[in-house]
């Protein structure tokens, strides 16, 4: 049986004070509704720019470091043993014990989502295309329901198909160093290669943290024609972004975040709010030291990049009074 929902747009508060435009598509889905249109896809803009002087990169070429820089890409697959089908959809959750499940879609509507609410009941709306793609369990261990939706005219939706899953998540850093659709990455990627010449030189994980932010805001130019024209939608391409040279704010997050998964690091690329500031940041695990919350972030105004001696000897609450006020940052999405 086929069931229709709505999905309805949700417009938020926008900072027009800085001239560099991020525009996300974000969706939610109104649990007690019976109807999806696509006016629930949230349409966010949000104002930062990057530093007028951004910090140079080292010069020369740097020695060898004690760490090893040897890439490790995991490869997300789907393996066949757990799978849910419908006549037009599959969900392959054959290794959710790493944290992610792998979405099919084989039938021929141009406008599919797929909503996945974990047991913290925040709900990710993502675009489904024909074929398969990576999707992140965020919310760790725990119950899922996943479910795929057909348009069917104008902005409404059919549910094509809807299952709960039971995630008991034995990677816990799986959702945080595997590929997915908004961190795109592969062992061939131009983003693995770049990040393990900048791993080079590092003795420790913070020491790749800072060369590969150093390098990113010296070499990639915001794209403030890309920003005012984004669609909802935009799924970040991190290749693409090092062959231009540039990118929206997105595209920066996604692009260090794959980098840094390349080199197994996990980082989470975050979404949120920092008071009335819609834009992205990043947090990262470091060994002995424990999440970094909001390592690489944007204020509103500029990129920055904690000190990473400092982060390495303070305590969680110090990290986040060094942010800013906890309280104003708010992650709504981890991907």
């Amino acid at each position: 049986m086929w069931k229709t929902t709505s999905f309805h747009w949700h417009k938020y508060k926008t900072s027009y004070l800085y001239p560099c435009i991020l525009s996300l598509c974000l969706i939610l889905l109104c649990g007690c509704s019976e109807q999806i249109t696509d006016n629930d896809v949230t349409n966010e803009v949000t104002s930062i720019s990057l530093p007028d002087t951004p910090v140079a990169a080292s010069s020369g070429t740097p020695g060898k470091g004690t760490r090893d820089n040897t890439p490790h890409v995991l490869n997300p697959a789907a393996g066949g043993k757990t799978v849910y089908n419908c006549s037009v959809a599959s969900i392959d959750a054959t290794n959710i014990t790493e944290g992610y499940v792998v979405v099919s879609y084989s039938g021929s509507s141009p406008k599919v989502k797929l909503q996945i609410t974990g047991s913290d009941n925040v709900t990710y709306t993502y675009n489904l295309s024909r074929g398969s793609d990576v999707f992140p369990l965020s919310a760790g261990s725990g119950s899922y329901t996943i479910a795929v939706y057909e348009n069917v005219s104008g902005n409404q939706y059919a549910t094509a198909m809807s299952q709960s899953v039971n995630a008991a998540i034995s990677n816990t850093f799986g959702p945080f160093l595997y590929p997915n659709q908004y961190v795109k990455f592969d062992a061939g990627s131009n983003a693995v290669a770049l990040a393990e010449s900048l791993a080079q030189s590092a003795n420790t994980d913070l020491d790749v943290v800072s060369n590969v932010y150093n390098y990113i805001i010296t070499n990639i130019a915001y794209d403030h024609d890309q920003a005012s024209s984004v669609k909802s939608g935009y799924v970040p391409n991190v290749d693409q972004v090092l062959t231009r040279k540039q990118g929206i704010c997105l595209d920066y997050a996604a692009l260090m975040t794959a980098m840094l998964r390349s080199q197994q690091i996990p980082t989470r690329l975050e979404v949120g709010y920092a008071g009335n500031a819609y834009h992205a940041w990043i947090s990262t695990y470091i060994q002995d030291v424990g999440w970094v919350n909001g390592i690489i972030q944007f204020d509103g105004n500029n990129w920055e990049l904690m000190d990473p001696t400092f982060a390495a000897n303070s305590s969680e609450k110090a990290l986040k009074k060094f942010i800013g006020d906890g309280n104003n940052y708010i992650v709504k999405y981890i991907y």
